[in-house]
């Protein structure tokens, strides 16, 4: 794994999201792809499980989800017949917001304490109990500053290799994308640890 030349990949292949797919998974490693059911996500899962159906799909629930990422997530599992393993907070949003109350805002200190705890453990443990050694994510390079300046394929420092394939595509490309194959969509979505566009929610900060 440590032979890659991701200067190479990248150059050869940065473009080209359903080869870097295929290379990808041509690795013959412990794989995963994770989703958050926001608006395009069918493209990146149906593009890695057509070629592979049984990548598991990592969903770390916040169970802030709207009614309509909740239907959508279950569309699209049934559509693609997706391998989806849920991963929950470790208490249940009632439970939360009976102790401590609703969603704190973004200048509220106990925000970061709860991203970590909504997003960041439930990843965490995701990873320990999944063991990738690639990882597929939907993240674009329009979502952030941060994700603006990734390369689609990149080796974290623990040695995950990260496969962003739709990092360059435009809001048309998935749309289209979509429209070829039949894939449904979802645009009522939200997530309490962003907030607001444009923010790095600290997934890929972290990791």
């Amino acid at each position: 794994m440590s032979q890659i030349d991701l200067s190479k990949v990248n150059a050869v292949l940065s473009h080209d999201a359903e080869a870097l797919v295929q290379w990808a998974l041509g690795l013959g490693q412990a794989t995963i792809v994770t989703t958050n059911f926001r608006p395009f996500e069918a493209v990146i899962l149906h593009m890695v499980t057509r070629v592979n159906p049984d990548v598991p799909v990592v969903w770390m629930d916040n169970g802030y989800n709207t009614p309509a990422t909740y239907q959508f997530a279950d569309a699209v599992t049934k559509q693609l017949g997706l391998n989806l393993k849920i991963y929950l907070p470790l208490r249940s949003r009632a439970h939360r917001e009976a102790v401590e109350g609703d969603t704190p805002a973004l200048d509220d200190p106990r925000h970061a304490a709860f991203t970590q705890e909504v997003k960041l453990e439930p990843f965490t443990r995701a990873l320990r109990e999944t063991a990738p050694k690639v990882w597929f994510t939907a993240l674009r390079a329009t979502d952030s500053a941060v994700r603006a300046q990734m390369e689609p394929v990149s080796i974290n420092p623990d040695g995950l290799i990260k496969v962003a394939p739709l990092l360059h595509w435009s809001s048309k490309d998935l749309h289209d994308y979509c429209a070829q194959h039949g894939l449904p969509n979802n645009f009522d979505y939200v997530d309490p640890t962003k907030g607001e566009e444009q923010r790095e929610c600290g997934l890929h900060l972290a990791h």
